[in-house]
This record gives structure tokens, sequence and C-alpha cells, in this order.
């Protein structure tokens, strides 16, 4: 009997033996499963999310680099050689009679606005009156100007001893100067109503101004000046 409780107890310990092995093998395996499972999930997962700020990244430094590049490639090139270098120079040329097309340059007789008037200085004399047009900017040279009287072309002398300096004409200036159409004591004399006058002798467009009747007899003319009393033709 004593043998018998001996083989029952050997019995029941081998089964709670294997019952207990059979427990640490499940949560060993589940143990292992786990740990697979868990390293798995933290090594996918980090490379996964690596994985997408990198591309994201690499895209926007691609977009980047290739951005700008293209933009000045395709952009348009400038036009800076296409605009004129120069601008269209000044009239060169005696009386012109061009609006705005002289700067500098000698004045011409059509490049001037005329007016004269009868003074009573100096035994009597004309004042011969010149302003620039509209426009226009040009110099009268330091000469005499050029008056003639009549069909013959008889010119006036010079009343001063020396020519006077250039004046330039530009808007309300006015040049001014004197002409005395009788100079003598006797009574001959050409009787006239106008006088031609011209911006040097080379001035292809004298003008005619009208004067009313004078008798022309050794006329003298003096400079061009700025202020009319100084155009008084004393002899």
């Amino acid at each position: 009997m004593f043998g018998h409780r001996h083989r029952n107890r050997r019995s029941a310990l081998l089964a709670s033996a294997a019952l207990v092995g059979g427990a640490l093998l499940m949560t060993a395996c589940q143990d292992t499963d786990g740990t697979v499972d868990s390293g798995a999930a933290q090594s996918s997962s980090p490379s996964a999310d690596a994985d997408s700020p990198s591309a994201s990244a690499s895209a926007s430094e691609d977009a980047a680099s290739d951005g700008p590049s293209d933009a000045a490639s395709d952009a348009p090139t400038s036009g800076a050689s296409d605009e004129p270098t120069a601008s269209p120079s000044a009239g060169s040329g005696n009386g012109s009679g061009s609006n705005g097309s002289k700067v500098g340059q000698v004045c011409g007789a059509n490049d001037l606005s005329w007016s004269t008037r009868s003074e009573s200085q100096a035994g009597g004399y004309i004042l011969v009156m010149a302003k620039a047009k509209s426009g226009i900017t040009c110099v009268l040279p330091a000469a005499l100007p050029t008056v003639a009287f009549g069909s013959d072309g008889t010119e006036a002398g010079p009343v001063e001893q020396a020519v006077g300096k250039q004046i330039t004409l530009s808007g309300g200036t006015v040049a001014y100067a004197g002409v005395n159409p009788k100079t003598t004591n006797t009574d001959g004399g050409k009787e006239l109503d106008s006088i031609i006058v011209a911006v040097g002798n080379e001035d292809p467009n004298p003008v005619s101004l009208k004067v009313g009747t004078i008798t022309v007899d050794k006329p003298v003319v003096t400079n061009w000046h700025t202020a009319p009393k100084d155009a008084v033709p004393f002899s």
C-alpha cells in the first residue's frame, strides 16, 4: 500500500512538473513573439518616419535648386541693347527756322521775331529789335548786323569802332541795334519805306522790315546790344 501511494505521489509530481514546464514554455514563446513584434515595429516605424522627412526635404531642395535656375533661364533678356544710344543732334545751320532744333547755334534771320520803331535821339534813327521764336535758343555772333537798303543793296556801315559781345537769344531776351539811315547834311538820298536785315553776310534768309518813309544816304548801324539805350547810333 505504501508502494501504491508512492507511485501516485510520483505521478502527481510528474504531472505538476509537466504542467509547470508547459506553462513556462508557453510564456517563453509569448515573450519571444512579443519581443520580435515589438522590435519589428520599432525598427520599421523609425525607418518609415525617417524616409518621409528625408523625401520631403529632398523634394524641397530639388524644387528650390531647380526653381531659380529655370526662372533665370526662362526670363526675358534685357532690352537695354535695343535702346537708342544717342539723341538727335541739334540743328546746325544758319536760319534753320525749325522751332526747338537750334541750341547754341548761330541765329538765322528766320529764327527770330523782328520789330522796329522810330526814335528821335541822335537826329532820328530806327531801333531794330530781335528775339528768338518760341522753342529756339540761338546765338547772335559778335559781329555787325547786315542792314541793306533799296534795290541796289546799299549797306549800313559801322557806328562803333569795335564789335560787341555775342548774345544768346532765348525766351524773352531781346537784342537791339540802332540804324541811322542818313548821316549826311545834304539834301540828297533815296526815299524808301523798308530795310533788309540779316545775321551776317552769310545768312541765307534775310528779312524785310517796314520802317515808314525814310531818306537813305550813307547809313550806319550799331552792334547788337541787350539794352536799347546802348543801341543809339551816335556818329
